[in-house]
């Protein structure tokens, strides 16, 4: 009998990483999977919806937590997948680096536009505007964001010139040839950027439980590591 379908739900931001840890389950399990990538709000509103999803992964706490007090997602199978880091990118190869802690970023960007997620629900913009607030360039560079539905269509801005900076995952950046990360956020002017992922309830619980599983396997977590995830400790 053939393996039922098993439908994620993911974040934009996973999708390189979690595209090649997904072929390697195909491969060896023979099972069935489809992933669907956003913004972790619109995949939760989506869910909340009804979609039928069977599995969610989502780039920050808040949108699960939503979900599980709305009894969407099975407590007993959420768990902290993957975390990351936030990075200032520039577009294409070879930008100068600039010191986030001395830089007027808004100065810097002069006429330009700085790409960023939707600052008020998808993660990536939730976190780059703390890290920016923190840093005291908010409200200097706040009429200057373009802002975008999710975190890898804010690094498609950058990486096609039409921002000429952006501020994304680390591991976007990584995934992208044409721009440059020229600083680092630091880790204590945003909330930890952690990704924790579930079933869904009333999904196909036994077939979603044994992809989370998948994840969790050393096999995967070094294909997350090799992306530029950090994993939690086994």
């Amino acid at each position: 009998m053939a393996q039922a379908q098993v439908t994620v739900f993911a974040a934009a931001s996973t999708k390189t990483a979690l595209d090649e840890a997904a072929a390697d389950y195909r491969a060896e399990t023979g099972r069935a999977l489809t992933i669907s990538y956003a913004g972790s709000p619109a995949l939760a509103r989506q869910i909340q919806l009804g979609a039928p999803a069977d599995v969610f992964i989502s780039a920050n706490p808040g949108w699960m937590d939503v979900l599980q007090q709305d009894g969407l997602v099975a407590a007993t199978s959420r768990l902290d997948l993957l975390s990351n880091r936030l990075v200032l990118i520039a577009h294409g190869t070879g930008a100068a680096p600039l010191d986030l802690e001395t830089a007027d970023l808004s100065a810097v960007l002069g006429e330009g536009r700085l790409a960023m997620g939707l600052v008020d629900s998808v993660p990536a913009g939730i976190y780059g505007k703390a890290a920016l607030t923190a840093l005291g360039q908010w409200a200097a560079v706040a009429p200057k964001v373009a802002q975008a539905a999710n975190v890898r269509a804010a690094l498609a801005l950058v990486s096609s010139g039409e921002a000429p900076m952006g501020v994304v995952y680390a591991t976007d950046a990584a995934a992208e040839r044409n721009v440059t990360v020229i600083a680092d956020f630091p880790g204590d002017s945003h909330p930890p950027i952690t990704y924790p992922a579930a079933r869904v309830s009333g999904g196909n619980e036994d077939e979603a439980q044994a992809f989370l599983d998948y994840l969790q396997s050393p096999a995967s977590r070094s294909i997350f590591q090799r992306h530029g995830f950090g994993v939690p400790a086994p």
